[in-house]
């Protein structure tokens, strides 16, 4: 199965860069990538996002934590662009499910990305209020469960078997750690993999054998050591 890489960006200059590597497929973003990318205003940096992306997917969240804030804001992004996702997390601050939120929002006929999903659980709450229909992209935060100690594979393996039965839902490695995350991702059958440009550009470098790596390492060892003229 293949399995598509998007680009976990708000960097303007970035999407600019990297919307034209064809191996990148879309961009997913949040408030907080926005933040250290400088943006001041959400709507106008949204929108200048959502034109360097080149009508590739792209998820923009809502800010809102309660449900009128949510839907109102869920809508507005939604009208700003055909390639919009509006991603929603599964919980607000207070660790109320957003079912009501996703349900009104999926009706509507917007396109999704639920985000900060950590179990199947949780995925299966959202299985539960959404129609067959309507895209909706769940996002599995790997790396932050690993981050952790947790093992966040079989979450994954229980996800992507419930969602079967959806054709209209894709589950997302989101929270990459390193470059074979999207061998693990792609072996465990995930839709879409999220990474950062640095990681993106390491696994476009993909292929080298384990005997160029090891010649490769010697070459550094040694000559660091060489730099700074060690001596026994």
């Amino acid at each position: 199965m293949s399995i598509k890489i998007f680009c976990d960006i708000a960097d303007l200059r970035l999407i600019k860069k990297f919307t034209k590597k064809i191996i990148v497929k879309g961009f997913t973003t949040n408030p907080s990538l926005m933040r250290k990318a400088g943006a001041k205003n959400y709507e106008i940096y949204s929108k200048q996002l959502i034109k360097a992306s080149a009508k590739k997917p792209i998820s923009l969240e809502v800010f809102g934590d309660d449900y009128k804030s949510m839907i109102k804001q869920g809508i507005i992004i939604n009208n700003w662009g055909k390639n919009v996702y509006v991603k929603v997390p599964v919980v607000n601050s207070k660790n109320q499910f957003t079912g009501k939120v996703i349900k009104k929002l999926n009706k509507k006929k917007i396109k999704l990305n639920i985000t900060a999903v950590y179990t199947s659980k949780q995925t299966e709450k959202i299985l539960k209020v959404i129609d067959k229909k309507t895209k909706v992209i769940i996002s599995i935060f790997a790396g932050r469960a690993g981050d952790t100690g947790k093992d966040p594979v079989p979450e994954f393996t229980k996800s992507i078997r419930m969602a079967r039965n959806f054709k209209n839902v894709e589950i997302l490695w989101a929270s990459v750690r390193e470059p074979y995350n999207f061998i693990q991702a792609k072996q465990l059958g995930c839709h879409i993999i999220t990474i950062p440009p640095a990681i993106i550009n390491k696994i476009e470098k993909f292929g080298k054998t384990f005997k160029d790596l090891t010649l490769e390492t010697v070459k550094a060892f040694l000559k660091d050591s060489r730099k700074s003229k060690f001596k026994i």
